[in-house]
């Protein structure tokens, strides 16, 4: 047999430059760099810990929600019974005294989309016009935004039920939308977002060609704004979605009841002499009640969570 002919060589392979030396060194790998994390087993225990802790309500609002009211009281809470009643537990909750869940909803949604679309859209304009407008005031402006953040909505139901019952507002939806209107925190963030989001330059060069601040504003600044505005969205969204405590001294129509309000007067009458025991009702309506606000986080999850992570990073 003779010898192997040498391969021939291509015109790039003859260009292509040629190692000069023999195996390369690799490089060894660094560790706890942005593409290989440093993995901590005691911050993995912690965090399937806390997910637990977060998912355990929701795995018995969902299991529970398929038993009959003699179910829930047989089988353990943490599993399913032998009857399943999920979607009769369903129509029930709709149809239950002539569909009075129907009317919460329709009030849940009436203040969510007054109160929390109007406090978002005042969070909007008060942050953009404190990040890029210079005026006398600013510094105690913030200062009181700042001192409303810290102070708890519950602090100041009292003194809001007192002047709302001299304008003769109380056990009216206005009761609920006009405080929830008001968001120090939905202001703070917006505040902070557009002074990051929007370059002062940009503002100046739409002057200079001639567009009036109105115009600015909606053309220039509401696209770069979007992140926060969802964010502050969601944010009043679930604020006014959960709010409990407000409608509770300010409405007495059960007409006017959010879903909160219902769910937990459905829970109480129970405990009345006489009254007609409905848990399987109150956790299935419960279970109704959360469906939206995850739906929404779901659908808007690419625009709040780079919403919440502006300004983390500072160059």
């Amino acid at each position: 047999m003779g010898a192997p002919a040498p391969a021939t060589a291509t015109p790039a392979e003859d260009r292509a430059p040629r190692p000069t030396t023999g195996l390369r060194t690799p490089r060894p790998k660094r560790r706890g760099g942005v593409n290989s994390p440093r993995r901590s087993v005691l911050l993995t225990v912690l965090t399937g810990l806390i997910l637990v802790y977060a998912l355990v309500p929701l795995v018995w609002l969902v299991i529970n929600s398929t038993k009959t009211q003699t179910g829930l009281f047989s089988s353990s809470g943490l599993w399913f019974g032998s009857d399943f009643a999920f979607f009769s537990n369903i129509k029930d909750t709709l149809t239950y005294n002539d569909g009075v869940f129907v009317r919460w909803l329709l009030n849940t949604l009436l203040y969510v989309v007054v109160g929390a679309g109007g406090a978002t859209f005042l969070a909007v304009l008060g942050g953009y016009a404190l990040a890029k407008f210079q005026f006398p005031g600013k510094r105690g402006i913030f200062a009181v935004v700042i001192g409303a953040v810290a102070v708890p909505g519950t602090a100041l139901a009292v003194p809001t039920f007192l002047m709302f019952s001299k304008m003769g507002l109380t056990d009216t939806p206005w009761a609920v939308i006009i405080p929830s209107l008001i968001s120090p925190f939905g202001l703070y963030l917006m505040w902070v977002f557009a002074a990051e989001a929007i370059p002062t330059e940009l503002l100046e060069a739409a002057r200079i060609d001639g567009a009036s601040e109105v115009r600015t504003f909606f053309t220039v600044s509401l696209p770069l704004l979007a992140p926060g505005i969802v964010t502050v969205l969601l944010f009043t969204m679930v604020a006014t979605w959960n709010n409990y405590f407000l409608p509770l001294i300010m409405l007495k129509d059960p007409d006017w009841y959010p879903l909160t309000l219902g769910l937990n007067s459905w829970n109480a009458q129970a405990q009345t002499n006489g009254g007609e025991a409905i848990y399987n009702l109150v956790i299935t309506g419960s279970l109704l009640t959360i469906v939206p606000l995850i739906a929404a986080f779901l659908l808007l999850q690419r625009y709040w969570q780079s919403g919440l992570a502006a300004g983390s990073v500072k160059e």
